[in-house]
Order: structure tokens, then sequence, then C-alpha cells
């Protein structure tokens, strides 16, 4: 497979740091793994982050397409910003960045229901890129819902799901790890890692 999307229950489950952390991963496999993040919203970019971070040589251009001016969903953004995206950039910067690469690890932005357009979501977008995903969902209490809601939203539009990984996993609390049973006995999808906050 040309990549994997790294997609959300929500909005800071933390993403960016298990999409860098695959791409080191990946790397240490001996697999050649780039990054992309296609739509970044504020002038705090992960996409600038993660290529400081990685050392990455490819052009900031290419690893985030577009980048919007304000810390909201995409839809909001284009909106309060009164600009239009270019969906067809994402695609190109993929599609070269997957001839490049052996595996391009895309970061989405929030959760996979956030508007990118009126018509537009960032499940559709998996969709169009034609690449399974991996869900981030928080350990904690309340994961459950959310990431059974998810799971429903992609299944929905037949996106294969390679896995979950539980981010901010402490061990201490009751629920951290029935979250994790309950989510596979009721998806039957496996949980790849359990992780603690890394920052």
């Amino acid at each position: 497979m040309p990549g994997i999307f790294i997609t959300a229950t929500d909005t800071n489950v933390g993403k960016t740091l298990i999409a860098a952390g695959l791409v080191n991963f990946f790397k240490n496999q001996g697999i050649n793994a780039g990054y992309m993040k296609p739509i970044s919203c504020s002038q705090d970019n992960d996409a600038v982050f993660v290529k400081k971070l990685l050392k990455l040589k490819d052009q900031l251009a290419l690893i985030n397409p577009i980048s919007l001016p304000y810390p909201l969903s995409p839809l909001a953004t284009v909106r309060k910003a009164k600009i239009k995206i270019d969906l067809k950039k994402i695609k190109r910067a993929f599609t070269v960045l997957s001839k490049k690469y052996d595996l391009v690890v895309v970061e989405g932005v929030g959760g996979a229901l956030v508007p990118i357009t009126e018509k537009i979501m960032i499940a559709d977008l998996i969709k169009q890129l034609k690449i399974p995903t991996i869900i981030v969902a928080r350990a904690s209490l309340g994961t459950i819902n959310h990431t059974l809601l998810t799971v429903e939203a992609l299944r929905k539009r037949k996106i294969k799901i390679q896995g979950i990984i539980m981010n901010g996993y402490t061990g201490d609390e009751l629920s951290e790890d029935d979250n994790a049973d309950i989510i596979f006995e009721q998806t039957k999808i496996p949980i790849l890692a359990k992780v603690p906050w890394l920052i």
C-alpha cells in the first residue's frame, strides 16, 4: 500500500506524535517512509513540527499542500478567511510523495468527520486517497463511544481500518484496559498499541 492515513476520534488526541513515531518505526524496519499533513489549520503548524523533528528534506509545500490560517475546522477556517481551497493539490502532493517513498504516513486534521468543505469530510478524503487508516483514540473513560462512532463512519465509506492506537495510556485509570477490550469486542479491529502521552 502506498500510504496509511492517521485519523482520530477527536482533536488533540495525539495524532501528530503518533504519526511521527510511525514514520520513525517504519524507517527502523527498513521501510523508506515519508510524512504528509494534507491540511493544517493554524499558524502553529503540525507539519512544521514534524518536518523539524524527523529532519525531513521534502519541501513544506509538498508535505503540507493546504495550510489554513486559523485554529478551526477547515470549513470554518475557509469561511472565516473567505478563501477557496483546491483539494486536487492534496492528490498531486500525495502522488509525488508516494513515488519517492515506499509508504507515506498521512496525518489528518481533527476527527474523521471534520468537514473540509460543505460536502467533503476527512473520511471522504481518506476514501479519495484509496489508502487504509489507523485510528488514534484516547485510552481514558469516554473513548468507547467516540471510537465506535469513528469506526462506523469509516466502515460506512468502506475504508479499511488497519487498527486502533489507544493514546494517553497510564495504566492507572480503571477503565483503560476495559475500554480497549470492549472496543475490540465490538469492532474486531486490532488494538495495535497502548501509548502514554509522549509530551
